[in-house]
């Protein structure tokens, strides 16, 4: 299990981006480099930014890597990706940017496990957890769900398996939706 992405929910997307470049050598998704924009039900929007680490876009810094330690070599993966969105003040992402006085703030983090369903299961069944949505949402190459906040952090747990990088815009849209009010 690893960490997959972090996901701020922000005032404006591209200052938030300018951050993590300059103090963190993150770059923007070139796929996406104005990002993509969701448009909810009622016609408001959010727009999102994908950030990739430095290990991702510089060959020379792997992304899985190994070090010594405790006498044995150990696999261990690098930094996470950065997903930025932010949204029209009556939207789901300005709704909850508001409510943290403008400035928002990481909505949930993400860790890529083998089996969402599973993972949901052990979750419920140890009570760690209450589900944003019953059934994890897909799209090819693609499974995930939010956990509601976490009576334990106050965190928002994303569990995700994909087959490859990148995000599926249905999926970011339901996801948001599921997460209304918390």
């Amino acid at each position: 299990m690893r960490i997959d992405h972090i996901a701020y929910r922000v005032k404006d997307r591209f200052a938030t981006a300018k951050f993590f470049i300059e103090c963190f050598n993150y770059r923007i998704a070139e796929e996406l480099p104005d990002g993509f924009e969701i448009v909810f039900e009622d016609n408001s929007t959010a727009k999102c930014l994908v950030l990739l680490p430095t290990e991702l876009t510089n060959p020379y810094m792997p992304w899985i890597g190994e070090v010594y330690y405790g006498g044995e070599w150990n696999k261990y993966h690098m930094a996470p990706e950065i997903f930025i969105s932010d949204g029209t003040e009556d939207s789901i992402v300005g709704q909850w940017v508001k409510e943290r006085s403008d400035i928002g703030g990481i909505h949930h983090i993400a860790y890529q496990v083998d089996n969402v369903e599973k993972t949901m299961e052990e979750w419920k069944k140890k009570c760690y957890a209450e589900f944003a949505s019953e059934k994890p949402l897909t799209c090819p190459g693609l499974v995930q769900v939010f956990t509601k906040p976490s009576v334990l952090t106050g965190v928002i747990y994303e569990f995700i398996t994909r087959e490859e990088h990148g995000f599926c815009k249905e999926n970011v849209k339901s996801l948001m939706e599921s997460t209304k009010g918390f």
